[in-house]
């Protein structure tokens, strides 16, 4: 980094992410609002882009902007001592995740299924008695005897 500081498309390239993405984060409290050149231009220092990279991990790890400003306020006032809350969310985080992993297990399973019995037609389906598809006990009074799908 250059005395001056980073401009926001350098900030931008060395994070990985767009100059629209570095100003509406800007404007959300996730970065900080940074120094300005004489000439107007915002100018970041490093840790801005440390900051963007920490938001796009985290993103990614499936915490969502709110709670990623949450983390980076309580990192903010945490003086050098551990957060404690990070590991806690993190822990909420992984459960949340597992859920869905379980519920996208049981999705592929049914698709599947549904493939492999030659479902062709959602409504017909839905109302045969070998329906694999979850929502079967929702049609049980439309079941017919007959061929599968």
């Amino acid at each position: 980094m250059t005395g001056e500081g980073l401009r926001s498309g350098q900030v931008a390239d060395a994070a990985g992410v767009n100059v629209q993405t570095l100003r509406y984060y800007e404007r959300r409290g996730l970065l900080a609002e940074p120094d300005r050149s004489p000439g107007g231009h915002r100018l970041y220092d490093e840790q801005a882009v440390t900051v963007l990279r920490v938001i796009k991990a985290a993103q990614r790890l499936g915490f969502t902007l709110e709670e990623v400003a949450e983390l980076l306020e309580t990192g903010r006032h945490r003086h050098g001592r551990p957060v404690p809350g990070l590991r806690e969310r993190a822990r909420a985080k992984l459960a949340e995740v597992e859920q869905k992993i379980a519920d996208l297990t049981t999705i592929r399973e049914a698709l599947t299924t549904a493939l492999d019995a030659g479902c062709d037609d959602l409504t017909r389906c839905a109302g045969s008695a070998c329906c694999p598809i979850p929502f079967t006990d929702l049609a049980q009074e439309t079941r017919h005897a007959g061929p599968c799908c």
